[in-house]
């Protein structure tokens, strides 16, 4: 949520951005750019993806900036639009590509040792899911936005988005405790 000191230079950003500003339209990337790459990279579980995905989200932006009615809608629309490109790339990817697992050190001094065992449990579930299934939990997580943000992205009720949600988390949740 935005405090009303932060939104109205949004706002007023915004505003100059669709009459072609580009100064302002940095301020745009700026204030986003890391809620739209957390947002990708929970989709995409790659980097390199996720920056492209974002990348390609800025240029559709740009474009269709003007379609933004509602300065108040201007962060979940881009992070929609990150989403999507994100899901894009990683349909257009496949299936076949290596996943590669930065293992670390164990830490000596940490409490518990199997914290890093589900940790790695937890990726592994979470390169099983689709796209779609990212998207969701990367636009809840990541992006902090509620069922009633979500919906029209998805083009479902809120309570269609809290169903989801409560079903994916419960499929989680019985993996993990399985696994």
């Amino acid at each position: 949520m935005t405090s009303a000191t932060t939104a109205e230079p949004i706002t007023a950003a915004l505003r100059r951005a669709v009459s072609g500003d580009e100064a302002a339209f940095a301020r745009i990337v700026a204030t986003y750019h890391a809620d739209m790459t957390r947002v990708a990279y929970g989709i995409c579980m790659d980097t390199e993806m996720a920056n492209d995905a974002v990348q390609s989200a800025w240029t559709i932006a740009w474009r269709k900036l003007r379609t933004v009615h509602e300065p108040d809608h201007l962060r979940s629309w881009l992070v929609a639009v990150a989403a999507n490109e994100a899901r894009h790339l990683v349909r257009g990817n496949g299936r076949n590509r290596v996943v590669e697992i930065a293992v670390s050190q164990p830490d000596r001094t940490a409490a518990d040792p199997s914290d890093d065992i589900s940790r790695l449990d937890l990726v592994d579930a979470l390169h099983r899911l689709t796209s779609d299934e990212r998207r969701l939990l990367a636009l809840r997580y990541s992006a902090d936005l509620d069922s009633t943000e979500i919906a029209p992205l998805l083009r479902i009720s809120p309570s269609g988005v809290r169903v989801r949600l409560m079903r994916l988390l419960h499929r989680l949740r019985k993996e993990l405790e399985d696994g």
